[in-house]
């Protein structure tokens, strides 16, 4: 398929695909672990965005749950409408996370799961050294990359009416784009999804 616009193929799909893809009630048991070692990493009233974040659920309701300040930025109206409605007390933005702009050490930490597998390749190691500005120093990525390296599409996607993209490189280029963004890699596991799936990693901005 020739893809002249992946936006527009990723907000389509989850415009589409929304409530088949996170229910309002859902609560991904992987995710449950992130979110609790998260908890214990942020300060009190810690300021964080969730790049990607989808209907709100299950971060920015979590991070949101226990007293913090939320931005999340999404690329689908549907899934920011829900999110509004989902976790009133956040505050969510329909953006391109690729062109979104925030001011410089804005944020406590930044999670972005399972989205910057939606963007463009070329695109991905200057989102992920913008992401170290926008962080404190100190500031915490908690992020999901590809494991192996796969660009391509999926039509009828959970069953749903238009074709997803993904695009990833493997791990390696991950660990060496984090690093070149300026942040210090303190864990990384792989995570199964079917016969392949994702790395997730644990950074920080140094404090100098």
């Amino acid at each position: 398929m020739n893809v002249s616009d992946p936006a527009e193929l990723v907000r389509r799909g989850y415009d589409d695909l929304s409530q088949r893809y996170r229910g309002d009630d859902d609560a991904p048991a992987e995710y449950a672990p992130w979110l609790d070692d998260l908890q214990r990493r942020l300060p009190a009233r810690a300021s964080v965005l969730d790049l990607g974040c989808g209907c709100g659920i299950p971060v920015a309701k979590a991070v949101a749950g226990h007293g913090h300040q939320v931005t999340g930025v999404d690329l689908s109206a549907v899934q920011i409408d829900r999110a509004r409605r989902l976790v009133p007390q956040a505050t969510f933005v329909q953006a391109d996370a690729t062109r979104v702009e925030f001011p410089g050490d804005s944020f406590d930490a930044v999670v972005c799961l399972y989205a910057l597998i939606h963007m463009p390749l070329e695109a991905q190691p200057r989102l992920l050294q913008r992401i170290a500005g926008w962080l404190r120093p100190g500031g915490i990525l908690l992020a999901t990359t590809g494991a192996q390296e796969w660009t391509g599409t999926q039509n009828r996607w959970l069953g749903g009416t238009v074709p997803m993209w993904w695009s990833h490189a493997d791990a390696a280029t991950y660990r060496e784009w984090i690093i070149q963004a300026g942040l210090h890699i303190e864990s990384e596991r792989f995570v199964p999804e079917g016969d392949s799936g994702h790395q997730l990693f644990w950074a920080r901005r140094p404090l100098h």
